[in-house]
């Protein structure tokens, strides 16, 4: 499952250079409000990658098929005064512009070779120091098998006659 993540990583960075940190998201943001930890700091705008869980089925023959789901979230500063008659609304389409590159990007992306990423969920909230935060929720097929690796011990048996 970190083949998807590390592909998903690469394939943004390669296609949307205006992305100043894409990263797996291990709470950089959430980080921001905590002095006390200690991360590399966050560039705007940041897209963070998350493989917050996987569902299960066992296909038989020590292999199964997986639904993986995939967060995506896209992390803006936005300092800019988008009130009415401000002048600067035009902040708010680019935002949508860059949230929508990031979907058109990675709607129908295949990051493990099988299964194509699906949006399943969507969600838009602010954060504290004037950032504005697009998460996504998308989910990918998947199988993984394992080798068998059981082994069968074998007991000796004696028998002994008594005559």
């Amino acid at each position: 499952m970190e083949s998807i993540l590390a592909n998903t990583i690469a394939h943004i960075a390669r296609e949307l250079p205006w992305a100043r940190t894409v990263d797996e998201d291990y709470g950089q943001l959430e980080a921001l409000d905590n002095e006390q930890l200690d991360m590399y700091p966050l560039t705007f705008p940041a897209i963070l990658i998350d493989l917050p869980g996987t569902e299960w089925t066992d296909t038989g023959d020590i292999a199964q098929r997986g639904t993986c789901e995939v967060r995506v979230r896209l992390i803006l500063d936005c300092y800019d005064d988008t009130h009415a008659g401000s002048q600067t609304t035009d902040r708010i389409m680019q935002r949508e512009e860059k949230r929508k590159a990031l979907h058109a990007l990675l709607q129908g992306y295949r990051p493990s070779g099988e299964g194509a990423l699906v949006r399943t969920r969507s969600r838009f909230f602010t954060f504290n120091h004037g950032i504005k935060v697009y998460e996504e929720t998308y989910t990918c097929a998947l199988s993984e098998a394992t080798r068998e690796t059981r082994t069968i011990a074998r007991t000796t048996l004696s028998v002994r006659l008594k005559t």
